[in-house]
């Protein structure tokens, strides 16, 4: 199964990552190729994205639905394609490294099924890696910003 995981340390104490990570408007459009998306409830919503996965260029629309919250260190959800085969799982950990710095985690797990299923597994196995780690970094550095505005005020 194509899987990615990044892991970064932020200079941001872990109570404040938390209150970044639980509304996923926060983070949502940190993610590599987002366009938009849409909650229904507090644990489900889809999710629309331009990939560029290879020769792969097109709309991809997942549904979102968060499995649990665990605060302040662990949010887990399932991912299923609304517009094409794919279905997988994902999280995002926190642990604290000391008082003001956190250890992130994110974890994707990706497979496409149907007749091409075999050609873009093979090309989701190369590229998730690099998604995952555009996305880490991208709230990481999100994070980090925040955490030197509130503390410049």
């Amino acid at each position: 199964m194509p899987t990615g995981m990044h892991q970064v340390e932020v200079d941001v104490p872990i109570n404040q990552v938390w209150n970044f990570v639980k509304d996923m408007d926060n983070w949502a459009p940190l993610i590599p190729g987002y366009i938009q998306h849409r909650k229904f409830t507090n644990r489900q919503s889809t999710w629309e994205f331009n990939s560029n996965i290879g020769f792969i260029k097109k709309k991809i629309s997942l549904m979102v639905t968060i499995k649990e919250w665990i605060e302040p260190t662990k949010i887990t959800f399932q991912l299923k394609g609304v517009n094409e085969g794919l279905s997988g799982e994902g999280y995002f950990l926190a642990e604290a490294v000391d008082a003001n710095k956190t250890k992130i985690t994110g974890f994707l797990e990706l497979t496409a099924g149907g007749a091409m299923g075999p050609v873009v597994n093979a090309i989701l196995k190369s590229q998730l890696p690099k998604v995952t780690k555009d996305m880490v970094t991208a709230i990481a550095t999100k994070l980090e910003q925040l955490n030197t505005n509130v503390s410049r005020v």
